[in-house]
């Protein structure tokens, strides 16, 4: 009996995730906004009060239940609005900031809260970026975000130290991937992403992974050993 809860799985990373974590036996449950497979559910992360009574009505359900392993994989995000702040529409601030930062930590927070006391191996990986290290005219909602997430993820680490049934807490960066979102960052005009050119070169150039083969790297780190609150790269 192993669980597997993921958010942002309806396509790309999460869905190439979730499929892998099917084959190796796992219950996979996904929350998305589109929820297209049998175990997705949906959730819309740009509205937290909403989302919040079904993501928890569900994981109480599922926290009923006894798991020999859970695996939880936060991977919900969004890259819009890009451009200069002093152009962002102040409800699609809002709008990013509530998926990529305040639903990403409730989606966390109520994982934990619900599955804290289940004596068994647990582990929460939240899917990070390069992002979350460097700065990139135009992103500022998006590098603040998943920059915020790692310290979060580095103080819940601390705080699982003491409890009896600990969570291991990642930060996993994925790397750059050939996905919906690497589209939209080369479709960015350049008085809104000055870097576009940089990343349409890498995608001429050959150097974008598949989903695939990030998914194959994240999931090897679910199932390694790697120490709670730690950063690691898929490709390092």
């Amino acid at each position: 009996m192993k669980l597997a809860i993921i958010s942002g799985g309806s396509k790309g990373l999460g869905h190439a995730i979730a499929e892998k974590l099917i084959v190796d036996g796992y219950q996979v449950v996904e929350f998305s906004r589109s929820a297209p497979h049998a175990y997705s559910i949906k959730l819309d992360f740009s509205a937290p009060d909403l989302m919040l009574p079904a993501l928890s009505a569900n994981l109480e359900t599922l926290a009923a239940k006894q798991w020999d392993e859970i695996v939880v994989v936060s991977n919900a995000a969004s890259l819009s609005p890009i451009g200069p702040t002093s152009k962002k529409n102040s409800m699609a601030v809002l709008a990013n900031i509530n998926i990529n930062f305040t639903s990403a930590i409730l989606f966390m927070s109520e994982v934990i809260k619900h599955f804290q006391s289940h004596p068994c191996r647990k582990v929460v990986a939240s899917i990070s970026s390069g992002a979350a290290l460097k700065a990139y005219s135009g992103w500022s909602l998006y590098c603040s975000a998943k920059a915020g997430l790692e310290s979060y993820v580095r103080t819940v680490a601390v705080e699982q130290e003491t409890e009896t049934s600990p969570f291991v807490i990642l930060n996993v960066d994925p790397g750059v991937m050939d996905t919906d979102m690497q589209s939209l960052i080369r479709s960015s005009h350049k008085d809104d992403f000055p870097a576009v050119d940089y990343f349409i070169h890498r995608k001429e150039s050959g150097e974008l992974r598949t989903p695939d083969q990030v998914a194959i790297g994240v999931v090897k780190i679910l199932h390694s050993d790697a120490k709670s609150g730690t950063r690691i790269a898929v490709f390092s």
